[in-house]
């Protein structure tokens, strides 16, 4: 058996587990064990990398045996039966105390039922979000981990060693017990998901409403970049603009079927606010707008439906991109309210202490939303830890106000040339709700209490009510009616 040398290992050698043991290898104070199911891959890693000097193992036993105690992995396989696997394997050969991290896309309530069933051990087990993909998980990403407070003080250094850096501040943090970990990185996906199609939706309008190329296109994001909406999907937009496709010589935009791939997490970020009853609109449209772009047979026989008459010309090339812009910004920003409403909402649904101002400092750096304006999110909470809603703080309000006539040219511009731009519009739309003093809810209520007998509150008094709606249509305080 080899020697107890490594403070740390990482269990699954494909290519993020392969980056994130090269991180862990690469930084000061930590000693990597490795283990992979097919031994192959362990050898290529430790043959390709000599100078990481990792501790390589055939079975779990030596693995367990290379781990100093309180031996800590982290698993990089792929989410469901497999996790499950490696999760009993790792519990044959661990103790209690000892600690196994999931750092794989598990869906939360996985999470919260394998900490529950591994904590019987007394081993920990912490469901930790790892953002940044291939190059984050080598070079720094964002770290989301959960767990219990005993196994963040063992785990939290190793970590902190390996996060990226945001103004001198490592992009990790204990956000909270259980499923806590993984319920974040959820929503922050599904705020990617919303963010992505945002973007999607202002280079579409661009596009179609001034006829600029995508090479052209690509220089406007790339000054969008230098301001307020700096941010890394920003920037890689314009890269993926520019990009020239060898074999035709065609922007590869135009070469890519446009039928946009989803891995789960959007639909369980959307799934969950509803069972919350928290509205994220601009992200459920976005997830909606990739499974309406991946029925290729549905759009197909759909493309003789009749649009509008007008062919759609934008006078003012400049003022239109403009407007694009700050529609782009003021939506955005409704994505990140919705994020931190549903993180807000689950935190009180799973008892999780969730510091929301935290959350956005560790999305500074190293994950795929990383942007200017989350360091303003980490203000407002500063401010107000218990802010209701995102939008109302005094930066967003500001930063609303000033684009809200944009938006709202650039939604009834939309909807006038038939481009669809689903997530700007339920944005607005949402903006809208959350702004009124009085909704229709009224009326769906009268509806339901009609067909239902779901009764009512009324404004003038306590109580809760219910019409005899056939005759004389005689309201009675609902207790009455059993």
């Amino acid at each position: 058996m080899p020697e107890a040398s490594a403070n740390i290992g990482v269990v699954g050698l494909a290519v993020m587990g392969s980056n994130l043991a090269r991180n862990l290898a690469s930084r000061e104070g930590n000693k990597v064990a490795i283990f992979n199911r097919s031994y192959s891959k362990t050898e290529e890693l430790v043959t390709a990398h000599p100078e990481a000097g990792f501790i390589p193992a055939t079975n779990y036993a030596e693995f367990a045996a290379s781990l100093q105690k309180p031996r800590t992995a982290i698993i990089m396989v792929k989410a469901g039966a497999g996790t499950d696997a490696v999760i009993e394997a790792l519990t044959e050969v661990f103790e209690p105390g000892d600690i196994i991290v999931d750092g794989g896309n598990a869906y939360f309530p996985d999470t919260i039922r394998r900490e529950k069933a591994v904590r019987e051990t007394g081993i920990n087990f912490v469901g930790a979000g790892i953002s940044g993909g291939e190059e984050g998980a080598l070079l720094g990403p964002s770290i989301m981990p959960g767990g219990s407070d005993e196994s963040w003080v063992t785990l939290g250094p190793i970590l902190k060693s390996i996060a990226a850096v945001a103004e001198g501040e490592p992009c990790v943090t204990h956000i909270g017990h259980d499923g806590a970990g993984h319920f974040v990185k959820m929503v922050h996906n599904g705020i990617e998901y919303a963010d992505m199609q945002l973007i999607a939706e202002a280079y579409d309008l661009i596009r179609r409403g001034t006829g600029k190329t995508p090479a052209e296109i690509a220089e406007i994001f790339a000054e969008w970049n230098k301001g307020e909406l700096e941010s890394y999907l920003i920037e890689i937009t314009a890269e993926v603009l520019r990009q020239i496709d060898q074999a035709t010589g065609k922007p590869l935009v135009d070469v890519i079927v446009d039928q946009a791939g989803a891995k789960g997490t959007g639909a369980w970020t959307v799934q969950t606010a509803l069972a919350l009853g928290v509205p994220v609109s601009g992200i459920a449209e976005a997830t909606f707008a990739r499974s309406l772009s991946s029925h290729p047979e549905q759009r197909a026989v759909a493309t003789a439906l009749p649009g509008p008459d007008d062919e759609f010309i934008v006078d003012d090339h400049d003022a239109f991109i403009e407007d694009v812009r700050l529609a782009l910004y003021a939506s955005k920003i409704v994505a990140y309210s919705q994020g931190f409403d549903e993180i807000r909402a689950g935190a009180a649904e799973y008892d999780w202490n969730i510091d929301l101002g935290a959350v956005s400092k560790i999305w500074r750096g190293g994950c795929i939303i990383r942007a200017q304006f989350l360091n303003r999110i980490a203000d407002a909470y500063a401010d107000d830890a218990d802010l209701p809603v995102l939008l109302t703080a005094p930066y967003f309000t500001e930063a609303i106000t000033r684009a809200q006539s944009a938006w709202r040219r650039v939604v009834v511009a939309a909807a006038q040339a038939g481009i669809p731009a689903p997530a700007f519009s339920s944005s607005l739309s949402y903006y809208d709700g959350i702004r009124a003093d009085r909704l229709p809810a009224a009326l769906v209520q009268g509806q339901r209490d009609f067909f239902g007998a779901h009764t009512y509150k009324r404004i003038d008094k306590e109580g809760t009510f219910h019409t005899l709606w056939s005759g004389d249509r005689t309201e009675i305080e609902a207790e009455d009616t059993h």
